[in-house]
Formats: structure tokens, sequence, C-alpha cells
């Protein structure tokens, strides 16, 4: 759902294709304790962190464990609604709050044509 997808830029309402490209554990590349999910935003690349204390809480909140395909489904979630709201406007990098993370993984997991086994 999220992998590959277009966004309308609330400012500009052009339709922007967004397109994800990796998933880096951010401790081996710049010691934060995140992870990086790259997407190209029409050929931009755009960053979406997500903070690895996301995983403990939800672990511990339902007993279920964060895929990276999930991871991916929540920073495209994430991104698309950035854009769509009007805080995607030229920025390479968003970092995520625990409790934001949480909120964009709660709205994936709500939506019943996830394709992935989203938390197990």
């Amino acid at each position: 759902m999220y992998t590959d997808f277009t966004a309308t830029d609330r400012w500009t309402k052009k339709q922007v294709h967004c397109l994800y490209q990796a998933l880096v554990v951010a401790i081996a590349t710049r010691h934060a304790d995140a992870v990086d999910i790259k997407f190209l935003v029409d050929g931009h690349p755009v960053w979406v962190v997500l903070p690895h204390p996301a995983w403990v809480e939800y672990k511990n909140r339902t007993g279920k464990t964060i895929t990276d395909a999930l991871a991916k489904e929540i920073a495209g979630h994430f991104l698309k609604t950035a854009l769509e709201s009007g805080e995607g406007v030229g920025r390479e990098m968003y970092s995520l709050s625990v409790d934001e993370m949480l909120k964009h993984l709660d709205a994936v997991v709500a939506t019943p044509e996830l394709p992935v086994a989203a938390a197990r």
C-alpha cells in the first residue's frame, strides 16, 4: 500500500509519486536509536525516522512485533499524511516521536486491505 503510492501536495495540488527505496538501521549509519526509511518523492530522497523505543512499547502493549514490512507501511502512511496535510514541503527528513509512530501504526493496522502480515 505505502511502498509505491501517490499523494496530493496540499499547497501545490500536484500529484507526487512516492516510492520506497531502503530501510536502514540508523545505529550503524548515524549512531541513532532509530530505523531510517528512505522514499523517493518525485525522485528526491526523503527519510522517515522511526524510533526504536516504539518497537518495545508496541510489544509491551500488544505482545506483537513490528516487522520490517510493517515499518515501511508506517513510514509510508506518515509520509502520505504529511504531504497531504501540508507538512511535507521541501523536507528531506522527518523524525517521528514514539507516540507519532504508534498513531500511524494503529492507522495502518486498522486498514483492512493491508497486504503485510501486520503485527503478529
